[in-house]
């Protein structure tokens, strides 16, 4: 049965109104999403509702990717990034890596490190166990929390991406973080079960990445989260991922950002074959995404896995770019090339936005309660990125101001 486009507009509207899509409308839309007059008018309302949260702003952090390393326990059929002990591609940074990467984003105006690494690899693999053990550490999230140390000390703000954390081992690292994240990916346990995506993959039950969500709340840590689409999901578990999302954050008010990232099959992985979500399908879950989190929530698409309609992504709500590095490629997508600075921004502001840089945490909560959000070491170096506002400062080197 179709919906008329007054219908859409009018469930879109309330939405907009209530400041959130309640679970009764949402579903009524979600058999219509491939329907072109229902994404207009989901595209409206979603513009609508960011302009009321976010004003004209659309914000991006320039940053450095540090794939601590590339082992990982968790063998997702989708993923390119975790490679065995005996690949030749398999990679753990030492330190050393670690500062000569920091300084390359600190010459080119770089704020954020951003660290990702395989789950707990030291569990599965004895060699890298012994790696560790050889240079006096326990696990990887020790060896990551003077990892973050270094990046800090030579002049950058980390946040970490590290898979499941324990809370001990976030107090540890929050010293030299100033944000940390967890992308939920998704609710559904049924890409758990044999011969799913996740059925390799302990961590990522979502009851466990759920939990680590709730303790980083409760830490007070400024938090990225995120859906992944197109893994074999449904449209109604994709809603059911950003109802808890929504559900966490207003448990702790902790989650500075919402991503939502399309997968793109890769080749040599299990899932090669799978059929990519359209662009129009991508900006229709961001739109969703804006309308259920509401005005107030940042939502994020990353800007190199759907190049072509960055304007289009616009009018579906986002309010923010992500990371875009001018160092390193993204690891976790190295077939998806960043936009440059310049590209980002003539196509942000042609679109009729503002494009401006800020920190790997977001401005609200600088300028909003720093010393509840913020470690002392983090609020002690704060003056030499953040501006009064708190994005960053545009006298700085490598300002976007001189991109």
């Amino acid at each position: 049965m179709s919906l008329s486009s007054a219908e859409a507009q009018r469930i879109v509207k309330d939405a907009v109104e209530a400041r959130r899509l309640e679970s009764g409308p949402a579903r009524a839309l979600l058999p219509h999403l491939g329907d072109p007059v229902v994404r207009e008018a989901l595209f409206e309302g979603a513009s609508e509702s960011k302009r009321r949260g976010k004003g004209e702003v659309v914000t991006f952090s320039r940053n450095v990717f540090i794939p601590l390393t590339n082992l990982c326990r968790d063998r997702c059929t989708y993923c390119t990034f975790a490679k065995q002990p005996d690949s030749a591609e398999a990679h753990t940074y030492d330190l050393a890596e670690v500062a000569e990467v920091t300084r390359g984003g600190v010459k080119t105006g770089c704020i954020e490190a951003l660290f990702c690494l395989g789950d707990k690899p030291e569990i599965a693999y004895r060699s890298h166990a012994a790696w560790l053990e050889e240079r006096g550490y326990a696990s990887t999230p020790a060896y990551l929390v003077e990892a973050c140390k270094v990046s800090f000390e030579g002049g950058m703000l980390p946040h970490t991406n590290a898979g499941i954390l324990s809370v001990e081992q976030m107090e540890a690292l929050r010293p030299w973080n100033a944000s940390m994240g967890l992308m939920l990916e998704t609710t559904s346990q049924r890409l758990r079960q044999r011969g799913m995506p996740h059925f390799h993959a302990p961590d990522k039950d979502p009851a466990v990445r759920i939990r680590m969500h709730d303790e980083a709340g409760e830490l007070a840590i400024p938090f990225t989260t995120g859906l992944l689409i197109g893994i074999g999901e449904t449209p109604e578990e994709r809603l059911e991922t950003l109802e808890t999302i929504r559900a966490i954050d207003e448990r702790h008010g902790h989650i500075q950002e919402t991503i939502v990232q399309p997968f793109h099959p890769k080749p040599g992985t299990g899932m090669r074959a799978a059929s990519p979500l359209s662009d129009d399908e991508v900006a229709a879950w961001v739109a969703m995404a804006r309308l259920v989190l509401g005005p107030d929530h940042h939502v994020q698409a990353p800007p190199n896995l759907a190049p072509d309609v960055l304007e289009l992504l616009l009018r579906a709500g986002v309010d923010d770019w992500g990371g875009v590095s001018p160092v390193t490629v993204d690891f976790i997508n190295p077939e998806s090339p960043w936009p440059t600075l310049r590209e980002l921004r003539e196509r942000t502001e042609a679109a009729g936005h503002v494009l401006r840089e800020r920190l790997p945490v977001h401005p609200d909560r600088i300028t909003g309660d720093p010393e509840k959000w913020l470690d002392p070491n983090v609020r002690a170096v704060l003056p030499r990125f953040a501006d009064a506002e708190g994005y960053a400062r545009s006298d700085r080197p490598g300002s976007l101001e001189a991109a």
